[in-house]
């Protein structure tokens, strides 16, 4: 039987991420997601769904190093339903995803809100891949009617 299990999500974090180590020494961090969904009612507000993600090891640190409190990320991954008895001998569950990957949605420029960038409208992001500023214009080449070389 055939099974797929993948989350990609955008949210911003609801607080600063916390690294922690497990005993045998590796780097976790967990951190939660605020989501908001894509239909709402009219009568209420934004539907916010706040998602508990999982990093391990590089992820981790790069989620404690680098992510802020309120600005979006990308989490790409697994989902995971975990149960545990507690103290009183109640069965718990929690869901959770499993950080396969973690990016930054904003360029350096925008969370820091420094638009400042020249007339290019081009700001490198976080991991320094071209992005472009809403308003801006790349220049591109004006295509003449009439032209017989185009190839379609």
């Amino acid at each position: 039987m055939a099974s797929f299990n993948k989350v990609i999500l955008i949210g911003n974090l609801t607080a600063d991420p916390e690294l922690k180590q497990t005993p045998s020494g590796t780097s976790v961090c967990r951190f939660t997601l605020a989501v908001n969904r894509r239909y709402s009612r009219q009568d209420q507000g934004q539907n916010v769904d706040f998602i508990d993600i999982v990093a391990w090891r590089q992820n981790a640190e790069t989620v404690a190093k680098y992510f802020k409190k309120g600005h979006p990320y990308l989490v790409c991954g697994q989902l995971q339903i975990r149960s545990w008895t507690d103290a009183q001998g109640n069965k718990r569950y929690t869901t959770e995803v499993i950080a396969d990957e973690v990016s930054f949605v904003e360029n350096k420029a925008s969370a820091t809100g420094n638009t400042d960038n020249g007339d290019t409208g081009y700001a490198p992001s976080a991991y320094g891949t071209p992005s472009y500023q809403s308003g801006s214009t790349p220049e591109f080449e004006e295509v003449q009617s009439g032209d017989d070389n185009l190839p379609f």
